[in-house]
């Protein structure tokens, strides 16, 4: 995650944030068994980042690609949306207030019980029930009420033509014979999920690895390989030297290490492109940092096409704010100019002025404050020091810390983080957790504390209106307040590349969110797959 890195409190890392939660993993040595036999038809990958649960009523796996469970709809290799337990995509009605979806015949869950209808309700019923755990419930919002007609069909109906409607259904179905008698926040279901897809979860030993089985009875064909093993391994070096090791057979890796394995003739490396962007959460809650002037100060006076370069060795590009610049959606004059000496003059004219040291001050405060960012995290601590020292430029006193989500979280209303989120489904996906006022202090949603009305109005414009060109015109007022009172300072967008094994033949990757890893890479597919 981070930022919207980790949607919700309790919410998972799937395919998410907007928001993510970390683990702290274990840095485990090749011989800790991650393998579990290294047959041919086996896949073991290191990802950075491990779920807080894996209960799709508590977030996990709400973009798709879960691998235990399936949504209504999924997502193709271009990111369209196809069937999945629907046997069609939904047919809308009512001005797109109305999404009827026949289901798929013959699917079973894992034990064996028929997959109906009325999972379909009970999964979305008790997703917004106030007493589920899964603060991205506001993520359905629009939905007024789930309807089952008959054991084939759902209707949903909304309360507004929430226009990327089909989209949320990807969301994964939960079994009501098996959730529905627990505790859906505490149950056993959160760690030892059932559910129609293409693999069983087998064992999830937390900070280690997630082991899986092939379901032989899934209703996409049962997968060819048949053991599926996800080692969670926080520290960048040490996945790559497990892969170089042979110990995993694909991982994901920040560019240097990537790049590492150019001249390997055994791997090969994937660049997915995605909307997944770095930045500096600026807390309306710190006097510093919260100052208007001081935000913009930094937002003009950060070197992003440096860090691109140098950062990311070209894999990513600028950014300017949540939406890629190379995407239909992206306010074109919203970029930002490299102008550390309009930045200065702008801080001079707010009477933040130089002091002995070389930092500012205002009224007896020190332009100074904390940067956290993920510790073991490289792409965050080589973006936070590179921040850091374009601030010290102006006379902004950025103090770099490391620490894990347990340490970072109390400290998000006052400290700046340097955090990462991105959705490309839908702007509404990742701009209205990251920006809407009401959701400040809800987990991780709305770190900075942004506080605007005329954003908030326009985000709930661009969510309730079904007409694609009012939706642009309230994004584009989204986009445009963040020039004027940037509560971020967003820095990167960075391509996620991932280094495999040459066995598996030609692989493919989708456009991906901020998580990835987890749901994401070129295992998107590994029920596909062929050893």
């Amino acid at each position: 995650m981070g930022v919207v890195a980790r949607p919700a409190r309790n919410a998972s890392i799937s395919a998410a944030v907007t928001a993510l939660v970390v683990t702290a993993a274990a840095c485990t040595a090749p011989d800790d068994g991650a393998r579990d036999g290294g047959t041919p038809d086996s896949a073991v990958v290191g990802i950075a980042y491990e779920p807080e649960t894996l209960s799709p009523l508590l977030g996990y796996g709400k973009d798709g690609n879960s691998k235990i469970f399936d949504g209504l709809l999924t997502h193709d290799a271009r990111m369209e949306l196809k069937p999945a337990l629907a046997a069609a995509l939904p047919k809308v009605t009512d001005g797109g207030r109305t999404y009827t979806y026949e289901l798929r015949d013959g699917v079973t869950f894992s034990d064996g019980e028929p997959f109906t209808s009325k999972d379909v309700v009970f999964t979305y019923e008790t997703i917004l029930d106030a007493k589920t755990n899964n603060a991205s419930k506001t993520e359905l919002d629009a939905v007024e009420s789930v309807q089952a007609r008959g054991d084939d069909t759902v209707v949903f109906h909304l309360k507004y033509p929430y226009a990327p409607f089909a989209e949320r259904t990807v969301l994964p179905i939960a079994p009501e014979h098996v959730a529905g008698r627990q505790d859906v926040n505490t149950g056993k279901f959160t760690t030892s999920p059932i559910g129609t897809g293409p693999y069983r979860l087998v064992t999830w030993s937390k900070g280690e690895k997630l082991v899986f089985e092939a379901n032989p009875d899934y209703w996409g064909g049962a997968p060819n390989i048949t053991g599926f093993t996800m080692a969670i391994v926080k520290d960048d070096d040490v996945r790559a030297t497990r892969l170089r090791s042979g110990d995993l057979d694909g991982a994901i890796l920040p560019p240097n290490l990537a790049k590492t394995f150019d001249d390997d003739g055994d791997r090969r490396t994937y660049a997915a492109k995605t909307f997944d962007y770095r930045l500096v959460t600026l807390p309306t809650g710190n006097e510093v940092a919260g100052d208007t002037a001081i935000r913009r100060a930094l937002d003009t006076g950060v070197d992003r096409a440096t860090m691109v370069d140098r950062i990311l060795e070209g894999a990513g590009k600028e950014a300017y704010g949540p939406v890629p610049t190379d995407s239909p959606w992206f306010t074109r004059g919203t970029e930002r100019t490299h102008d550390p000496a309009a930045a200065r003059k702008l801080l001079d004219r707010a009477g933040w002025r130089p002091g002995a040291d070389g930092v500012r001050t205002r009224d007896g405060v020190r332009a100074a404050f904390p940067l956290w960012y993920l510790t073991g995290d490289r792409l965050r601590q080589e973006h936070a020091l590179a921040y850091a020292s374009d601030a010290k430029k102006l006379g902004i006193d950025i103090t770099v810390e490391s620490g894990t989500w347990e340490v970072i979280e109390p400290r998000m209303a006052e400290d700046a983080v340097l955090a990462g989120g991105g959705a490309p489904a839908d702007p509404d996906f990742d701009q209205y957790p990251l920006l809407m006022s009401s959701l400040a202090g809800d987990g991780f949603n709305n770190m900075a504390g942004y506080d605007d009305p005329k954003v908030d109005a326009a985000l709930e414009d661009a969510r309730r209106s079904g007409d694609h060109a009012e939706r642009r015109a309230a994004y584009d007022t989204v986009q445009r307040a963040l020039v004027r009172n940037p509560g971020y300072t967003f820095l990167t967008h960075i391509d996620h590349l991932y280094v495999a094994d040459r066995r598996f033949g030609d692989l493919t990757t989708q456009t991906e969110p901020h998580d990835h890893g987890l749901a994401s890479g070129p295992w998107w597919n590994v029920e596909d797959w062929h050893a």
